[in-house]
């Protein structure tokens, strides 16, 4: 992991990790893809024909650590991740395309600016039963604390959301206690943090669901 400094802040990317990847996994002199991934992208059931399981366990491990500095590849990272027991090849094409994807994007990563703005500010979102096997959807959300990306997830939710406003607020709440804990965090190394954060959702339904807690049953 490289750390620079610059006249605008703190630059941090892991570009020789992504290179050492690339030619490791034979993929430094390939073709690069432009976009992570096709929009439509669903993963069918795991009835395809199966790949190296090893193999496969070791690439998403790997995407998974490259992860922690590249916010772009989370959320697919997520999705093959959850097919470690019997990967097929519809998974290995997406894992081999972020890899075709870092080949165009090596040196991206996460800056932090200097800044005069002291806000917190949390976006949230989510999928609606995205996964066809199981129906359960996706949440996810990313803060920006004083204007710089600080955390971010991306995760299946445990239970089955019955409508797309049910799925947000799921997600909204997700970012809301993130965002709880980042102020305690502020608190505690005395930053003389403001007590309070934006939180960020595109679902009316699922803003009045927070709004009104008569409705959150």
């Amino acid at each position: 992991m490289k750390v620079a400094r610059s006249k605008e802040g703190l630059v941090i990317n892991q570009r020789k990790y992504v290179l050492d990847l690339l030619k490791k996994t034979g993929f430094l002199g390939c073709k690069s893809a432009d976009t992570l991934m096709e929009a439509s992208l669903i993963f069918n059931k795991e009835d395809g024909t199966l790949v190296d399981r090893e193999k496969f366990q070791r690439l998403a491990g790997k995407l998974i650590y490259l992860s922690l500095t590249r916010t772009d590849i989370a959320f697919l990272v997520n999705m093959i991740s959850q097919h470690m027991t019997n990967p097929t090849e519809e998974h290995m094409a997406a894992a081999n395309r972020i890899l075709k994807y870092l080949k165009k994007t090596p040196g991206h990563g996460l800056m932090f600016k200097k800044t005069q703005n002291k806000t917190v500010k949390i976006f949230t979102n989510s999928s609606w039963a995205g996964d066809l096997t199981e129906r359960r959807s996706t949440s996810g959300y990313c803060t920006f604390v004083w204007g710089n990306l600080t955390t971010w997830r991306s995760e299946k939710q445990s239970v089955i959301s019955r409508s797309s406003a049910e799925a947000k607020f799921r997600a909204l709440a997700l970012g809301i206690c993130e965002g709880i804990w980042l102020l305690k965090l502020l608190k505690e190394l005395d930053t003389n943090q403001e007590d309070h954060f934006e939180v960020l959702c595109d679902n009316q339904s699922a803003i009045q669901i927070a709004k009104n807690p008569v409705q959150q049953d």
